[in-house]
């Protein structure tokens, strides 16, 4: 199971906003759609009012990062997409993966 397969496209984005069921806490809104396949796809998603453009990306890497590092925790076969919120403009790696795996405890997709 390997990150290779990102969602890009605004109608993935849409069909997982409008069928996948969603968990927030205070950085992150994640939704979860089965993709009916073996692997998961992940789509990162930062407003304008999290912050300029550098602050956006460094948000997009750590996410990535954090799903990277725990990918072989959770379940496959998901489309996910995490929104990041105002708050998580100033945290650290630390935090940005805590709280990444937080709302995905609350999905239920972790494996043991």
């Amino acid at each position: 199971m390997l990150f290779t397969d990102p969602l890009k496209n605004n109608q993935d984005f849409k069909t997982v906003y409008k069928k996948g069921r969603s968990h927030a806490n205070a950085l992150f809104v994640v939704y979860l759609l089965e993709n009916n396949t073996d692997r998961n796809r992940l789509g990162i998603s930062v407003s304008k009012k999290v912050g300029n453009s550098v602050v956006r990306h460094r948000l997009k890497r750590l996410v990535k990062e954090s799903y990277r590092l725990h990918e072989n925790m959770f379940n496959s076969g998901l489309n996910i997409v995490v929104i990041a919120r105002v708050g998580a403009n100033k945290a650290d790696f630390h935090t940005v993966e805590k709280a990444l795996l937080d709302v995905m405890r609350l999905h239920n997709v972790i494996v043991k």
